[in-house]
Parts: C-alpha cells; sequence; structure tokens
C-alpha cells in the first residue's frame, strides 16, 4: 500500500538567485549562482551529489534541451542528470523527482535546481503556450484573457459585486509589493497602494497592470537527503522535512464540457486535498503556517485561496480584505512578494517558493518579513490556463 513522500526526505540545502532582469548573466551564469549557494549552505562538497534534475520550460532560447547544460556547467561527476519540464510547475516537478529518488533509497544526496532566462526571449511577456488541440472552443488565447474570466464566473457563482473583487484583487496586490519591497533579492522592489492599483492602465477586465505578474530571469535550487543525513550533518539545526508532494494535470473535463463553472482550478482542489491528507493536515486554515501561491494575476490567487481549502467557497474576498493572508495575518501569502514581485522565471519559480518557506522556517530572514512560529509551509504552482492546466502542491515544515 502506498505510504506517500511524508517524513521520508529532508532538506540539506537550499540556494537562490536574485530574480529580475538579469542582462549580465546567461542562463549558465545564474546556475552557477544558484548553486554554489545552496551546496553551500548544504555544508558538502559537490561530489557527494549522487543524481541532479534540471527545470527549465523554453529550452530553446534558454540552456537547449537535455541535461548536459547542469551538469557540464556544475561539472557535475558523470552521475545520473534528467531534464524535467511541466508549465510553470517545472522547477516542483525537480524537486518531486529529487525527493522520490531519495525517499525510494535509490540515491541519498540529490539535487534539483530550475532556472530560465525570460527576458531573452525577445517576447514582452510569454511566448504562446496554449495550443492543445480540441480543447480550445470558447478560450482566450492571451493569458490576461483567459484569467481574467476568472473574475466575472467568481461573481457569477457567489453574487461577489465586481466592486469588492476589484477591492481584493487591489488589497492582494498591494500586500505582495510591500513584501516584495522588504525583500533584496526580488524582482519588484517598490511598495503600491491600492488607489494606484485600482487606477492603472487595464489590460483584460478587471485585471488592471498591476493585477498582472511580469516576466523575469532567475535560478534556484535544492539539495535534499534522508533525515538521518541530514541530523548527522547537521545535528544543530533545525530539520525541514517534505511532508507532501502532489500533482494533478487536467483531463480535459474543464474546457470540454459544461460541468466546470469557470470560478475555480479543478486541478488544484484535487491536488490540494490529496496534499493535506498526505501531511496529516486536518484543517488547512487552522495548521498551514504560511503559503506561496500561483499569483499570475491577483484573481489567480483570489480564487487559490478557496481552492487550497483555506478559505470558505465564496468567503475569499472577505478574507483577503480582513487582512488574514497579510504578513501579519493567520496565514502569510507571498511572504516574499510572490510571482508578482519576487518574479516569475518559469523553470525557477517553483523552487523559488520552496525556498521562501525554507527560510522562514529557519528563521533566516529579518524582523520586518518575518511569518510567526512558522511549522508548515505550503507552495502552490499552476501552470496552463484556467480552462487546462497542471497543478503542483508542496508542503515542508519542521521536525
Amino acid at each position: 500500500m502506498a505510504e506517500g513522500i511524508r517524513d521520508k526526505v529532508a532538506v540539506l540545502g537550499m540556494g537562490c538567485t536574485k530574480f529580475g532582469e538579469r542582462w549580465e548573466a546567461s542562463a549558465y551564469n545564474l546556475m552557477v549562482e544558484a548553486f554554489v549557494d545552496c551546496l553551500a549552505d548544504a555544508g558538502i562538497e559537490k561530489k557527494e551529489i549522487q543524481a541532479a534534475y534540471l527545470g527549465t520550460h523554453f529550452d530553446e532560447v534558454n540552456v537547449s534541451k537535455g541535461a548536459t547544460p547542469l551538469s557540464m556547467t556544475l561539472r557535475l561527476p558523470f552521475i545520473p542528470v534528467t531534464r524535467t519540464e511541466n508549465f510553470c510547475a517545472t522547477a516542483t516537478e525537480a524537486f518531486r523527482a529529487a525527493c522520490y529518488s531519495v525517499a525510494a533509497g535509490v540515491y541519498d544526496i540529490v539535487l534539483a535546481l530550475g532556472v530560465e532566462k525570460l527576458k531573452d526571449t525577445g517576447y514582452g511577456g510569454l511566448p504562446d503556450i496554449t495550443s492543445v488541440d480540441g480543447f480550445m472552443t470558447g478560450c482566450n488565447a492571451t493569458a490576461p484573457g483567459a484569467f481574467a474570466q476568472l473574475a466575472t464566473a467568481y461573481h457569477k457563482k457567489w453574487g461577489v459585486s465586481m466592486e469588492t473583487i476589484k477591492d481584493a484583487m487591489a488589497h492582494i496586490s498591494a500586500k505582495s509589493h510591500a513584501n516584495g519591497a522588504m525583500n533584496p533579492k526580488a524582482h519588484l522592489r517598490r511598495a503600491v497602494t491600492e488607489e494606484q492599483i485600482k487606477a492603472a492602465p487595464m489590460i483584460a477586465y478587471p485585471l488592471g497592470l498591476f493585477d498582472c505578474c511580469g516576466v523575469s530571469d532567475g535560478a534556484a535550487a535544492a539539495i535534499v537527503t534522508t533525515p538521518e543525513i541530514a541530523r548527522s550533518l547537521k545535528p544543530n539545526q533545525d530539520m525541514v522535512k517534505v511532508k507532501s508532494l502532489q500533482v494533478a494535470v487536467s483531463s480535459g473535463e474543464e474546457a470540454g464540457y459544461t460541468a466546470w463553472d469557470g470560478a475555480h482550478f479543478m486541478t488544484t482542489r484535487v491536488a490540494a486535498a490529496k496534499a493535506h491528507e498526505e501531511a496529516g493536515i486536518k484543517n488547512p486554515r487552522e495548521e498551514i503556517s504560511m503559503m506561496e501561491v500561483h499569483d499570475c494575476f491577483s484573481i489567480t490567487e483570489l480564487v487559490t485561496m478557496e481552492d487550497l481549502h483555506i478559505s470558505p467557497k465564496g468567503g475569499a474576498c472577505d478574507d483577503v480584505l480582513n487582512g488574514f493572508y497579510d504578513l501579519d495575518g493567520q496565514v502569510p501569502c507571498q511572504v516574499d512578494g510572490g510571482l508578482k514581485c519576487f518574479g516569475h522565471p518559469i523553470g525557477a519559480s517553483g523552487l523559488r517558493m520552496i525556498y521562501a518557506m525554507y527560510e522562514q522556517l529557519l528563521d533566516r530572514v529579518p524582523e520586518e518579513r518575518k511569518v510567526k512560529n512558522p511549522r508548515l509551509g505550503l507552495t502552490h504552482n499552476l501552470g496552463g490556463t484556467p480552462a487546462w492546466n497542471v497543478c503542483a502542491i508542496s508542503i515542508i515544515g519542521k521536525d
């Protein structure tokens, strides 16, 4: 009988570059920067790594296909290296593969690294990734247009006024900007007011400029091992263990049938329920300490609060406006600025989110952006569109 991943893997070390418009650095430079940071944190030598996973999405404009770019750039010692790709969940998939390798007893120490150079693509936003034959009827092919439809569907489903939804979205974006402004590794580091957000140019109603995350360059990495090895290497440090790793991918039901209301993410609801069960969480609203969710757009974060079984259905706006997800709230969300402000290099975002949780759990952040008594941190990636997507959820926590 399958037992799941809970407490079978420990995070030995993590590293993360500064995200942003890194014109001065290639993807290979970013890989080295994240790896050096991660290796130093793990306190081991490179020769002790037994396998590695590279997460990157737009390979043609990034590091090319295959896994040799990681192996050759880091001069890894002829070990197995595999490339992962699954839209915006790419880095989480690299982390999941590394954790499963350790949990299976195949390797003792494994590296996961995600990297992306999006500012060099020549696009203002993301290249087109929305073509899925047979499942695009009625879908807007632009990302803002597709995600904006969540707001109108949510309004219709729950009877929440569009003004309240826009107020909640403005609070979400202002909160993320405030958190990102305090983070030296974040891409966007300027606080903005809710008034500025609501007065910004419209991109796709009701999403304004500040409701949309930008694109960034960056890399993040993790080294994982068994709890026994982690304890022997770091006997005097709190141990961060993996509590859950879950992925759910659309079957075509959302876009191909009429059962889906367009106001939520079916994959997130499924993956979240399984993740909570695997982690032994009975009441997510009370037990989750903090979150990093896939805020590609502010409306995405809003509906995700309900899909993660934190806010009651139809009640996310009330929680947001009451400060429930603020840095000093009950379940702080986007503690490092999120995709919105820390940045969104597709192949690195999942590991960056885990890095944010890891740093909080080990009390490595300044007092002004510290979460009170963190125990469990949840991360959530969403790749694709509301009508078809992949969702990846990880939960890590102190021993």
